[in-house]
Formats: structure tokens, sequence, C-alpha cells
């Protein structure tokens, strides 16, 4: 299958900074809402539907606990951090703090043997309403359990993670409607979610 050209460049730019190259590409959808605004935490139903934009994360493992992280699309912008303590929420972190904040809950629940070097860039509009925070919580989820070889959470599990770092970490109240839809989205498919049984189905 043909490479797409943004993960190309992301694993070329990997190699470049880190001189190997990434022995993950991990990448998750942003996401529409067809019906059901605020009904996530309302234990009511939702009809979201993952798009065609993504978050692309490539990553290998880092140097100790140590954490090093380039955001391409923000004028390559770094942040580093260590994972043997909870790294400190930044006044005006922005992205890195949807970072840290996703590490360091996976770090809570299974603690990482090692840190993560990763290359993070995407096409989803950022402030759109399509969920670009919970895309990249994703994305930075799915790469580290990759990395680093940890059992599957499934996606629901992995969702509540991403929820956890956002409402936790960021401090931003939000339900589960994002999380999930990009968590088990299905290609050519709205998700049916019922948030009173949590079940979910491609429709």
């Amino acid at each position: 299958m043909k490479q797409h050209p943004m993960a190309q460049g992301l694993l070329n730019e990997f190699s470049r900074r880190y001189g190997r190259p990434a022995t993950v590409l991990a990448r998750a959808p942003g996401r529409v809402n067809l019906i059901g605004e605020h009904t996530d935490y309302n234990d009511g139903l939702a009809l979201p539907v993952a798009i065609d934009r993504y978050t692309w994360v490539a990553a290998g493992p880092g140097s100790g606990l140590q954490v090093r992280a380039t955001a391409l699309d923000l004028e390559s912008a770094t942040d580093c951090f260590d994972l043997a303590a909870t790294p400190p929420y930044l006044p005006h972190g922005g992205w890195r703090n949807y970072l840290r904040g996703s590490l360091a809950v996976l770090q809570a629940r299974q603690a990482l043997p090692e840190g993560l070097d990763l290359v993070i860039s995407g096409d989803i509009p950022q402030g759109a309403g399509l969920s670009s925070s919970a895309s990249l919580e994703l994305a930075l989820l799915h790469a580290a359990t990759a990395v680093h070889r940890l059992p599957l959470l499934g996606t629901t599990n992995l969702a509540r993670l991403a929820q956890q770092a956002e409402v936790d970490f960021v401090g931003c109240r939000c339900g589960l409607m994002d999380q999930l839809a990009i968590a088990s989205g299905v290609a050519g498919h709205a998700l049916f979610i019922d948030f009173r049984s949590m079940q979910t189905r491609p429709v």
C-alpha cells in the first residue's frame, strides 16, 4: 500500500532528528457529531463519525524515562520531561499538556519501562470542533503502548484514559464522546453510542 505523504514525512523527520528510524507509526482520526451534543455526560445517545483527517505520531523508545517530543505543525515546538514523576502542568502549554497528561495517566496505569522519542503532525484543523485534542491523546496512547508492547487495553479503556488526561490533567470537564468516537470509529460508518450502557454499534 502506498505510504501516506504525511506519514512518510514524519518518518523522515524522526530519523533526521533522533538518528535512527521510528519503531511505531500511529494515527487517530478527528470526528464530527451528527446528533447528540452534550448527551455523553447526561446518559444519552449520540451518533458521531470519525473523519478522514488524522493526528500522526512517529515514536521510538527514549533514554531512561525521558520523553522528547516535537510538534511539526507548530513550528517544530518541542517538549521534554521525565516520566519518573508526574510532569507539571504548564499554564500556557497548549499541546504539551495533552502530551503530558496522556502519558501520565498511562504511566499510572501501566508503568512504561522507558521513555519515548516522538514526532507529531496532523491535518485536523485545530479549534474547529473536530476533536484534534482527543485525536492527539489517542494517537499518543496507541504509540506508547505499541512501542513498549504493553497489553492491549481495548477501545473503551483507551478512550477513558484519554478522557482522564483531559479532565484530570488539562482541566477540561469533557464527556467521553470524542475519545470513544475516535477510538471505536469504523470506516464508512457512524458510531451509535448509548451512554447509559456504554454500548457502541457501527451503523
